[in-house]
């Protein structure tokens, strides 16, 4: 029996492989404008969704499993392939039909979508191709108030496309989908499928945390008010009276020209390795490209018969390095979706359902990873080692210390606006057909923006990509799941290094104990493993409400002692195939070095884009 079960194991493998492949090559041709194949597409996401929601495969996998009786690895991979199909199976034949008409839809939104032309204006006062981040940088680094009202205006008029074209229309038939699965509506559904909660459970955590930081988020409004007028909590001003001087200081020492090279140093340092990836990088925006980064891996990594199969994986960022602040940003993005990258390249498991970015694993769980990469980016010892302007020069303290007496009274606000999305949601989708209008979607949205910001938000609820996506809908919650854990993970090495940046034993720890074991293990199962401690969100609610004045202190302490730790080194090979692509253009790649890479990147970026750093003051 277990020579069938194991034959039957490896053709499941292949046969997922096929269609999963398939699937994400046309995800990133079309998603990177480089295809417009929108009917391949769709179809090849309906055969993916039809294989991973057939129920064939369950009552073959569960006898199976019962009979092995020694085999540890067999029954590892029969129990995570059962997980994976009981996450996705349907049943019901209408619901197979509704999936199939769902997927329809959403392709038909995606394609409308792209072709849709907005616009917003640049420094120099000209109306310009506008995208979503060019427009959220624009509101948090313009010192132009026509500029930040025109990328305010901008969300607004996406947002009425949205309600306008087909959104709603796909709300109601996700709710049909998911009362035939037999849930309330679409937002029961994706957070049992994805967080294995109830919405009831989700939002006792998230009640929690607004309430921890509720007089923190008043508290910052008045300030800002008393400091610079009633006019800076608009929602065109908020992000530039937060920041907007900071980040503009900011921008000369965090050039994207060099963003390849401080990843590449960075994970280096941090021990972070791919296990022979291959790793596809898009990382600069351009007319027709999704405006969102994502991280897909085409191929996920596990051991077929004790041979190692390398993941394949794709992640992009939205940088225009003429812009000001989108070094920074696009840095970020970079950071974040390589934290994505290295913990799919890491997952151990015998079969490839252990590691991918789908049910049964958890989003938050999945962000973790990425999101402790980039938290590190705003860490004072990592500003200081790797922030540098055009003469060599490093960041100034003064500096650091600005950017913490700027942000750190608005941390709560921020983490709080992840939340709002989920409360949004959760009456997006409860409302009745009926009542669900464009006005009525719209005033929700402003409504909870107010009531969880305290004021209108300076990115729009409906101007997020997430919500059109089935994949991402009602799953963004997840990313305040993820920086909770963050948060404990952070105060774990802590406590136990006394450093982040550039700490050699953070990447082997986070591979053994967060990557390695993919889907396999929960969420919570992952932290106890690394921490000792079980999940909670009171650390991060913690850290949102520290004082500008500790939160510099912690800092100028960590600088100090950063400075008497001996020098880095060059750090462990990432062991990856890096190609980084603008379209179908092959801008750099580490098949002859890695040092040919990272010179071939920073010079295609000066000679296409010529725009001078902001100057620092």
């Amino acid at each position: 029996m277990s020579s069938i079960a194991r034959n039957y194991l490896n053709q499941l493998n292949a046969d997922y492989l096929r269609v999963h492949r398939r699937k994400e090559d046309l995800f990133w041709s079309t998603y990177m404008g480089i295809s417009d194949d929108q009917a391949g597409f769709t179809a090849a996401e309906q055969a993916y969704k039809a294989f991973c929601a057939d129920p064939a495969r369950l009552p073959v996998l569960r006898e199976m499993l019962l009979a092995q009786a020694e085999e540890e690895e067999l029954k590892r991979g029969l129990g995570g392939w059962i997980a994976f199909f009981e996450c996705n199976v349907i049943e019901d034949p209408a619901a197979t039909a509704l999936m199939d008409e769902l997927v329809a839809a959403e392709a038909d939104l995606f394609a409308r979508r792209k072709g849709l032309k907005l616009t917003l204006l640049d420094e120099q006062g000209q109306q310009v191709a506008g995208s979503l981040p060019a427009a959220s940088t624009a509101l948090a680094a313009s010192s132009d108030e026509a500029v930040r009202q025109s990328a305010l205006a901008m969300f607004h008029t996406l947002e009425q496309w949205v309600v306008g074209n087909g959104f709603l229309e796909v709300v109601a038939l996700r709710n049909r989908f998911a009362r035939a699965m037999g849930y309330r509506d679409y937002f029961d559904y994706k957070v049992h499928k994805n967080e294995q909660m109830s919405p009831e459970q989700l939002f006792a955590v998230l009640d929690d945390f607004i309430a921890r930081t509720e007089q923190r988020v008043h508290q910052s409004l008045a300030e800002l008010k008393a400091a610079k007028g009633e006019a800076a909590l608009l929602p065109h001003n908020l992000r530039y009276s937060v920041s907007g001087d900071v980040t503009r200081q900011l921008d000369p020492y965090v050039p994207f020209s060099r963003a390849l090279k401080d990843w590449v140093q960075s994970f280096r340092r941090l021990g972070i390795q791919y296990r022979g990836a291959t790793l596809t990088l898009d990382l600069l925006t351009r007319k027709g490209k999704y405006e969102n980064g994502f991280c897909h891996g085409p191929v996920p990594s596990f051991w077929q018969e004790g041979e190692w199969v390398p993941a394949v994986v794709n992640f992009t960022s939205l940088a225009d390095p003429a812009q000001v602040g989108s070094g920074w940003s696009g840095l970020n993005t970079l950071f974040h979706e390589g934290g994505h990258a290295a913990h799919f390249a890491n997952v151990t498991g015998n079969a490839p359902c252990f590691s991918q970015e789908f049910p049964p694993t958890s989003m938050a769980y999945a962000e973790t990873q990425s999101m402790f990469c980039d938290s590190l980016l705003d860490d004072a010892d990592w500003l200081k080692g790797y922030a540098r302007n055009a003469a060599g020069e490093a960041i100034p303290d003064e500096l650091i210390k600005g950017m913490i007496e700027a942000r750190q009274p608005f941390r709560a606000f921020n983490e709080r606006q992840i939340a709002l999305v989920a409360y949004f949601e959760r009456d997006l989708y409860a409302m009745a057909e009926s009542e669900r209008t464009p006005e009525a979607v719209l005033a929700l949205a402003r409504r909870w923006e107010c009531q969880i910001l305290g004021v209108e938000s300076p990115r729009p609820l409906l101007a997020i990509p997430h919500l059109l996506n089935q994949e991402s809908a009602c799953a963004y919650h997840g990313y305040l799941l993820a920086l909770m854990a963050v948060e404990q993970t952070r105060a774990y090495f802590l406590a136990r290094d006394g450093y982040l940046t550039d700490n050699p034993r953070i990447g082997p720890d986070l591979a053994a104990h967060y990557w390695g074991p993919g889907n396999g293990m929960t969420h919570d199962e992952t932290l106890r493993s690394l921490t000792g401690e079980g999940f909670s969100a009171a650390p991060l609610a913690e850290a949102c409400n520290q004082s500008v004045a500790l939160a510099w202190a912690t800092a100028a302490a960590c600088m100090t002692a950063a400075s008497q730790r001996p020098p880095a080194g060059e750090g462990t090979p990432l062991d990856a195939h890096i190609r980084v692509m603008h379209g179908a253009e092959l801008i750099a790649d580490n098949l002859e070095s890695e040092t040919r890479m990272l010179a071939d990147f920073e010079a295609w970026i000066r000679q296409h884009y010529q725009r001078e750093p902001a100057a620092a003051r």
